[in-house]
């Protein structure tokens, strides 16, 4: 099965602001780490197309993509359009990419729905923001690559795509796309009473959306249950023509934007259980605000998707890539754990599995017996 990694350099330097959570470096952390263990070779690279403005009207209106494209050029927006676009706020600020850097991550899921036409697993990192809206930004998020990575799909001929959210934070917007369409599945699990407030437990949609919102705390075990209970026999059940997975990595103990207690084993087990099920899929990033836990994630979920060991030390040459990163979070302390630096494998973090964990996969389960 052919694997293919979707980067750009535009991510190395490019940052929100000072202050923003999307000021780390990941991607290109990801890029680096993947080089300096092998995973990387020329072969398997593919530098991310910038989507053009035509095709970002797939979903978004021509209005706000032009308002994104003034933004950049000028640096800055009017009143009006932050009221209407949301542009120019704290969570979405103007910062000197703010459409090339978006449009990139876009065009790579873009792309990816064209090459699948072929059998095939690629992997965008820079994409999977799930939230944004058809006028306006919304979580960090200007564009919405996860919706425009489907269409994409669809446009070249494939029908029915499973689309599965990991991230910390529900994918309200992609639920906003696809609410309606029976041939699009959207699993996903999240932080329950976390921004932005969606993706409760009864949500149904047209019987294509499943949701299961995770207690604080959840862990390993947790997230197993759920990819057990939930998410592989709905995707199995389903028979997708591709997979679409999020896979955001602020689940994990060390990021500050939520309060799961999940190692990125969790991540990369839901991965390993959704790759037989299907000979198309597409890879993304999404949330993930701590640069060491989501360099370390991410570099995973590309060496599980091209077929690597994950090894139990990390060489030299890549420990000096997590080393030379740094983060300054009052809630995780000056004191970075060395085995941020020297793993890739966080230890597992178990326990018993959340009564409201149980409760809600024996409600989802219920309601799939009513409709098969």
């Amino acid at each position: 099965m052919i694997s293919r990694f979707i980067g750009s350099e535009i991510y190395r330097g490019s940052s929100y602001g000072g202050a923003h959570p999307l000021r780390i470096p990941r991607v290109s952390t990801v890029m680096d780490l993947s080089c300096a263990l092998g995973w990387l070779p020329g072969t398997s690279y593919l530098t991310s197309p910038r989507a053009k403005p035509a095709a970002l009207t797939a979903w978004h209106t021509p209005d706000y993509i032009a308002a994104l494209q003034a933004a950049e050029l000028t640096g800055s927006v009017s009143d009006d359009v932050r009221a209407r676009h949301a542009l120019g706020t704290a969570s979405n600020p103007v910062y000197p990419e703010v459409f090339r850097r978006p449009a990139t991550a876009a065009g790579g899921s873009i792309m990816a729905g064209s090459m699948l036409r072929a059998p095939g697993r690629l992997y965008n990192p820079g994409g999977g923001t799930h939230h944004g809206l058809p006028d306006r930004a919304n979580g960090f998020c200007y564009l919405n690559d996860p919706v425009l990575g489907i269409l994409s799909l669809r446009h070249n001929g494939l029908s029915r795509i499973a689309y599965v959210d990991i991230d910390a934070h529900h994918c309200d917007g992609v639920a906003a796309a696809f609410e309606g369409d029976p041939d699009v599945l959207m699993i996903s699990s999240h932080e329950a009473r976390r921004w932005p407030f969606t993706g409760p437990l009864e949500e149904r949609g047209v019987g294509n959306a499943w949701n299961m919102p995770l207690p604080r705390g959840a862990h390993d075990d947790d997230m197993a249950a759920v990819c057990d209970g939930l998410i592989l026999p709905r995707v199995a059940a389903f028979r997708p023509d591709a997979i679409v997975l999020q896979c955001g990595a602020d689940a994990v103990t060390e990021d500050p934007l939520s309060r799961l207690q999940m190692s990125n084993n969790a991540h990369w087990r839901v991965l390993r259980g959704l790759m037989p099920l299907c000979d198309r899929m597409l890879v993304l990033g999404g949330g993930g605000y701590n640069p060491w836990s989501v360099g370390r994630l991410w570099t995973g979920i590309w060496g599980t998707l091209s077929g690597q060991d994950i090894p139990d030390r990390l060489p030299l040459n890549a420990q000096n890539v997590l080393r030379g990163l740094s983060f300054d979070h009052p809630r995780l302390g000056r004191s970075v754990p060395e085995d941020l630096f020297t793993t890739l494998a966080d230890r597992p973090r178990t326990g018993a599995v959340h009564d409201d964990v149980r409760s809600g996969l024996a409600t989802l389960a219920a309601r799939a017996r009513v409709w098969v």
